[in-house]
């Protein structure tokens, strides 16, 4: 069977950089129009262009996933601009690490604020439209650290970890009105961050993943497509996990 997703509307936050953007640029290949929301405007604007060069409709969204009036905004503006919302891809997420006897209030509430409460603002906003449709979708990006933890991460090991039990709440809640939700935990993944690090640190992280490297943007991708179409019509409240073996 051949992915299609033709003509479902798609909102992507955190959509204009990095695994977002890669995760936009996927399902819109596949024939989904998209919305993006971002802080990002140059980055927004960018991703915008690349899929409307595909061929298809999409639609940037300046956004703050922590205001749930702007989060309302946006929802309702995707229904005009995309003709409705199919997929919502609970993608935005920051880091502020140090190690916990360092961590200061800000840093913490920050990621939680992020990572956790802007899924549940779009999750709650979006979820009376998805259950309109025949096959809404939810997937939420949550992280290997949600499962295994990571010195010097307790504020994105913790919001992650409550992205993956919100997941199967929320999956439970909405299974009867259609709407699967699912959610995808990467492993290290090849981006700016990890370029960025020293050898040594590099080293360290390769021996952490039993397939000897790390994984790519389009392999995180692949699994939302996935989660998206038809294939996993009978998948939800299940935790996809995307890295090299890390979390076995």
């Amino acid at each position: 069977m051949n992915i299609d997703l033709t003509g479902k509307g798609t909102l992507v936050t955190g959509g204009a950089r990095g695994i977002g953007k890669c995760i936009a640029n996927a399902c819109a290949d596949h024939g989904a129009d998209i919305g993006i929301v971002d802080v990002d405007e140059e980055g927004g604007h960018e991703t915008v262009a690349e899929i409307r060069s595909r061929g298809r409709s999409a639609v940037y969204y300046p956004c703050d996933v922590t205001a749930p009036d702007e989060v309302k905004k946006v929802v309702i503006g995707v229904q005009k601009d995309l003709g409705g919302l199919h997929i919502l891809v609970n993608n935005a997420g920051i880091t502020r690490d140090t190690l916990l006897l360092r961590m200061r209030d800000e840093e913490w509430s920050q990621v939680l604020d992020v990572n956790l409460k802007g899924a549940f603002h779009f999750t709650r906003a979006a979820s009376k439209y998805l259950m309109k449709v025949d096959d809404g979708r939810i997937i939420n990006i949550a992280s290997v650290v949600g499962i295994t933890g990571n010195a010097g991460q307790a504020n994105y090991a913790a919001s992650k970890g409550g992205l993956i039990s919100f997941t199967k709440a929320v999956a439970k809640e909405l299974a009867p009105r259609g709407v699967t939700v699912n959610a995808i935990a990467p492993g290290f993944i090849e981006t700016k961050m990890t370029a960025g690090l020293d050898e040594k640190a590099k080293e360290l992280l390769l021996k952490a993943i039993p397939i000897g490297r790390y994984g790519k943007p389009e392999e995180v991708a692949n699994g939302v497509v996935f989660l998206a179409s038809e294939l996993a019509s009978y998948v939800t409240g299940h935790v996809l996990v995307i890295s090299g073996g890390m979390a076995m």
